[in-house]
């Protein structure tokens, strides 16, 4: 029994996502611990633990049928899709009634609350809140607790144990109802089905309901564990959290237990435990499949005008930037400028997984997706390490100065006019033009490993041949004042930093002639003429800025720069603006929306540039150049598939989750937000963290700008070797088998040939 209760435990918070970050936010798939189930199954079991819905209004999605953007085309590809026993006909007219209503289990605070008539939920995760922000701040607090190193429940239960704001809410003898249960948080967790009557088949249910009754705080502590396990170590956070959740209820099972009608109300909702039945929600599962394949059945028609073919002459430019969907707009954009200019798409953290130490950071900073341990050191600036540890002292006590509770107001007395002039500078600022630095070196590497390196790389951009005289590496980062999630909108496959780091290494790797006679010897010959460029591509104003430029001569210089400003000029018309307004957003303090980010994101296409080029994408699609034919085994198709598109995939579902249910799944009203810990943000002076994304991002005040799909990956190659890499991964069989991401494989036309489930191929039967 012991064994069951702590397993149902472990479960229950593997179902939880995990949350990063404001100094690193990524994009997570809020759905990673549902991978297991399909969308229907998936929808009732959060309408159970969280009261949250997982596709959008049926509303919507009607009117895009009634206006005949959806098809009945459309409609029978969902249905066999989904295997829905249905006519297009009966699904619209089932899909005209009520959707089901999606009401989370009662716990026992929910219940004790509706006979109190008081939010006793609402008020203990508030205070739960503030012991978590106290308990787990990064760096915000002045006088970080002494005690925060015990473990995460024996932590809570010494705060909770000389708290008094309970009682004096109203809740009479809290504190000695908590010192009367077991002291440690696995006592807790083993404790608490046989106190609460939970049957074992409610137990694992009602354990993820407690922990998505505060996803923020749940999902940081997750990362946390997430973190540690990349280390080979364990972190308590999480499962301390759940200890905590099922303390609190055991704490007012106890008070309430001689309350007139509790005993009975806390029966009938244990006897109401239990997930909804998934065939309730397959219509709306349906109806979604079918914007999907909307979506799908336009994508293919736009790839049909790529030319399909790659020139033979060598071109004048290469510029490789991040598979990121906003670059796609850019490099059709670049493309544009003059004929002999070739653009790539990779990950943009360029198969360097970096360890960066810059000037200024006491822990080195990760620039590789979050999947990713950091296996290559590198230091950005080692000269000035003394002196950045002697300005963070500095900063540390005027930090302290200007927070502290009484010399705050010495601070606005003494100094506060010194920083008149930068307030008046930063109004009327534009942003900085980023200037070169002094490439970071890669540490420890010897010189047949550093051409190994260089060789994979190089591999995984399809890049062996046909080298141009220059080559562009763009890493992408994003411009924004004011803005706490600022990191989300840089490059998440540099863990939320900006790229430029990367690019600035993989341009040395690969200028130096050691590097070269290694990749000669290995079979990539690279000219003596081709220089590597660094670049820096700024997301919110869409300028392309290069880091470095040793070796080219002023012609070629002037010529390239005439290119990207072009480029950026022309992206910033198509986005329906600019340059002033992108660089008015760019700084404006009150600036909710500096740049839409992947708003829009739906494709990932895996396939040599020859056959995008040309097409009008509306930066939805990720693009990774990529041909089968030079993969020896298909290692580099593995690659793509078990790295690239899942995080893609993860971006895809995160911003999915946040516009079908901000409530849940995103960080609410941007005008809201507090900075909670240096962690995260919450909504309002108090209560939970928020996960996922800011209504801002996805909506314009009028409208989703963000069509919530699934995303779709189309991958050029044979499509038993899709197959045969699916079957290799269950984490990546999992989200094919059970629809998180539609899989094909695509010819040389563009047209997807067969979808890739769970069980091998299948014709795709596409919606004509």
């Amino acid at each position: 029994m012991t064994d069951a209760i702590l397993d149902d435990a472990h479960a229950a918070c593997n179902r939880i996502a995990p949350l990063w970050t404001l100094d690193a936010f990524v994009a997570v798939n809020p759905f990673l611990g549902l991978s297991d189930h399909a969308l229907p199954d998936a929808a009732a079991r959060m309408a159970a633990v969280a009261g949250a819905r997982l596709t959008r209004p049926r509303a919507d999605i009607l009117a895009r049928i009634d206006a005949g953007e959806i098809t009945a085309a459309d409609l029978v590809q969902a249905l066999a899709e989904t295997g829905a026993a249905k006519t297009p006909e009966a699904l619209l007219a089932a899909a005209r009634e009520p959707a089901p209503q999606a009401t989370p289990i009662a716990t026992v605070t929910d219940t004790a609350g509706a006979l109190d008539g008081r939010d006793w939920t609402g008020f203990l995760t508030a205070r739960l809140s503030v012991w978590a922000a106290e308990r787990f701040d990064a760096g915000q607090a002045q006088w970080p607790d002494p005690q925060r190193d015990l473990p995460a429940f024996a932590h809570w239960r010494q705060s909770a144990l000389s708290d008094a704001t309970p009682e004096l809410a109203g809740l009479k003898g809290f504190r000695p109802a908590l010192a009367a249960l077991p002291d440690t948080g696995e006592g807790i967790i083993l404790a608490a089905p046989g106190l609460l009557g939970l049957p074992a088949a409610a137990r694992e249910l009602y354990f993820h309901r407690l922990l998505m009754g505060l996803p923020g705080w749940a999902g940081f502590a997750r990362h946390l564990s997430w973190k540690a396990a990349q280390k080979g170590k364990t972190d308590d956070a999480l499962t301390g959290l759940l200890a905590i959740r099922l303390a609190q209820d055991l704490a007012l099972h106890r008070i309430f237990a001689d309350r007139p009608g509790f005993t009975d109300a806390w029966a009938q909702a244990v006897q109401a435990i239990k997930t909804p039945d998934a065939n309730a929600f397959a219509i709306d599962a349906t109806l979604q499949a079918a914007a999907e394949a909307a979506y799908r059945r336009n994508l293919v028609a736009r790839l049909q005008e790529a030319p399909g073919k790659t020139p033979d002459t060598r071109p004048r430019l290469q510029a490789a930037f991040c598979i990121d969907v906003r670059s796609e707009p850019f490099r059709r954009a670049l493309e544009a400028q003059a004929s002999g200019i070739e653009t790539l798409g990779v990950a943009g953290f360029f198969g360097l997984p970096l360890a960066r130490f810059a000037a200024g950071d006491p822990v080195p900073t990760a620039q590789c997706p979050v999947l990713l341990a950091p296996a290559l050191d590198v230091d950005a600036d080692a000269a000035a390490r003394p002196r950045a540890r002697d300005t963070r002292h500095f900063g540390g006590i005027l930090k302290g100065f200007r927070s502290g509770g009484v010399s705050c107001f010495g601070f606005v007395e003494t100094l506060g006019l010194a920083h008149a002039g930068r307030m008046l500078r930063d109004a009327l600022a534009r942003p900085a033009q980023p200037t070169a630095k002094p490439a970071p070196e890669l540490a420890h590497i010897a010189p047949e490993a550093r051409a190994d390196l260089a060789a994979g790389i190089l591999r995984a951009m399809s890049l062996t041949e046909r080298f141009a005289p220059v080559v562009l590496i763009a890493g992408h980062g994003a411009t924004s004042t004011n803005n706490p999630h600022a990191r989300g909108l840089d490059c998440g496959a540099c863990g939320g930093q900006p790229g430029d780091v990367n690019a600035q290494v993989l341009c040395g790797l690969l200028n130096d002639p050691r590097t070269r006679d290694g990749l000669a010897a290995r079979g990539i010959a690279i000219p003596g003429d081709t220089r590597f460029a660094p670049a820096l591509h700024d997301t919110t104003t869409d300028r392309v800025t290069l880091l470095g430029h040793e070796g080219l001569d002023a012609a070629t210089l002037s010529e390239i720069r005439t290119w990207l400003d072009a480029a950026g000029a022309l992206c910033r018309t198509e986005r329906g603006g600019n340059a002033t307004d992108a660089f008015e957003r760019a700084l404006h303090w009150a600036e909710t929306r500096p740049e839409w980010g992947l708003a829009g994101c739906a494709a990932f296409i895996a396939a040599p540039r020859s056959r995008t080029a040309g097409a009008r994408l509306d930066g939805r699609a990720f693009l990774h150049d990529y041909d089968w034919h030079q993969d020896r085994g298909f290692a580099t198709l593995e690659t793509i598939l078990t790295a690239p598109v899942v995080v893609a995939s993860w971006i895809a579902l995160q911003y999915y989750g946040s516009a079908v249910d901000n409530r849940i799944f995103g960080a609410g009203d941007k005008t809201l937000h507090d900075v909670v810990g240096g962690i995260a943000v919450r909504e309002g002076a108090e209560g939970d963290i928020r996960p996922g994304l800011p209504i801002q991002s996805l909506h314009d005040g009028s409208r989703l700008v963000h069509e919530p799909l699934r995303l779709t990956v189309m991958a050029e190659a044979p499509a038993d070797a899709i197959a045969a890499i699916v079957a290799r991964h269950p984490d990546l069989q999992r989200l094919v088998g059970n629809g998180w991401i539609a899989l094909f494989a695509m010819d040389a036309e563009g047209r997807m040939t067969q979808r890739i489930t769970a069980n091998g191929t299948a014709p795709a039967q596409l919606a004509a």
